[in-house]
């Protein structure tokens, strides 16, 4: 297996896919705090939506309702709402300013789980500037910027 050929048009490498209780309210909200665009979204007969794809610059987030009818064998997908606020993953999304991302976020009512600062890993690895923060259902997300790359080797 090798990742040397280019994705076909339009997605990117990795593309996740969240599930929420309520998917309309939080693409709405993803839009809104996170400056998220909407690509595409498909709402099903009874409303929910089967599928959507949300733009993060050139990266690619999907998002649609944990339980929906038109995938009935999704049977494993739930929010972290449903579970208590269990998580098994975070998004990283790189952005341009995390102090000004940090702060739209925050006015859109995401909750703040860690403010911005600089990480220094040191030469080898190089610095980051960025927060995390929990979305309207409890997925968490890492926005953060490079503010210093790995040293020449």
């Amino acid at each position: 297996m090798s990742f040397a050929k280019p994705s076909h048009a339009g997605w990117p490498r990795v593309a996740p896919a969240l599930f929420y209780d309520d998917a309309a309210a939080a693409i709405d909200w993803l839009v809104r705090a996170f400056d998220l665009k909407v690509r595409l979204r498909i709402d099903g007969d009874d409303g929910r939506v089967v599928h959507s794809e949300l733009e993060c610059g050139d990266g690619l987030v999907m998002v649609a309702n944990a339980k929906n009818p038109a995938h009935p064998e999704l049977t494993h997908t739930r929010s972290p709402r449903s579970l208590a606020g269990a998580n098994t993953q975070s998004l990283c999304v790189v952005v341009d300013d995390p102090d000004a991302h940090c702060a739209r976020a925050r006015a859109a009512g995401a909750a703040i789980a860690s403010e911005p600062e600089t990480q220094d890993y040191g030469p080898e690895y190089g610095a980051h500037r960025g927060y995390r923060a929990i979305d309207l259902e409890g997925h968490h997300w890492w926005f953060l910027r490079e503010v210093r790359g790995p040293a020449a080797k």
